[in-house]
């Protein structure tokens, strides 16, 4: 092999730090402005849950700098910022299909509101019914997502050790 074409185990390496400083910056500054919307708003659940996402991608981008210093733990802050970032969205999403309350989505209908819908035959039961099959469908989305893609990187990360380990060991790499 030639001194450029890279190694399968440099093409390893080279793919987990781009992917790690992608995601951990993308998930930091994401999770950031969402928190400071939700403070803004008065949301001190979703200002800590987004804190606690920002520390996932902070811990990522650790992940990166540290196999960017050839330090092999560095893949150890990748796998766990992912199982926690899975492990937040998770307790949240959960937490949140069970908090819906019919009464606080009547309160919300304008008697405007409740005139159109009356007129199209949709009564407050079935108003109800709507919103919480809605909410259902989206949180469950964000669990199955949350376990994909999150999942799914964890598990990237860890197959990608062995490979970025040798990548690391090899001088002058």
């Amino acid at each position: 092999m030639s001194l450029l074409t890279p190694t399968p185990a440099q093409r390893a390496l080279k793919k987990v730090l781009t992917i790690s400083l992608l995601n951990g910056w993308s998930v930091a500054l994401f999770a950031g402005l969402c928190s400071l919307v939700s403070l803004a708003f008065g949301e001190l659940l979703g200002f800590g849950v987004g804190l606690l996402v920002v520390a996932s991608g902070v811990m990522e981008i650790h992940g990166h700098r540290r196999l960017k210093r050839h330090q092999a733990d560095g893949l150890t802050w990748l796998v766990r910022s992912q199982l926690f970032l899975l492990s937040v969205l998770l307790v949240y999403a959960v937490s949140r299909l069970f908090s819906l309350d019919g009464e606080t989505v009547l309160s919300n209908l304008t008697p405007e509101m409740e005139t159109v819908l009356s007129e199209a035959g949709i009564t407050r039961a079935d108003i109800v019914q709507m919103v919480q099959l809605f909410f259902r469908a989206f949180y469950s989305a964000i669990i199955l997502a949350t376990l994909l893609y999150q999942g799914g990187l964890a598990f990237f990360y860890r197959r990608k050790s062995p490979l970025v380990i040798e990548a690391l060991t090899v001088p002058g790499v």
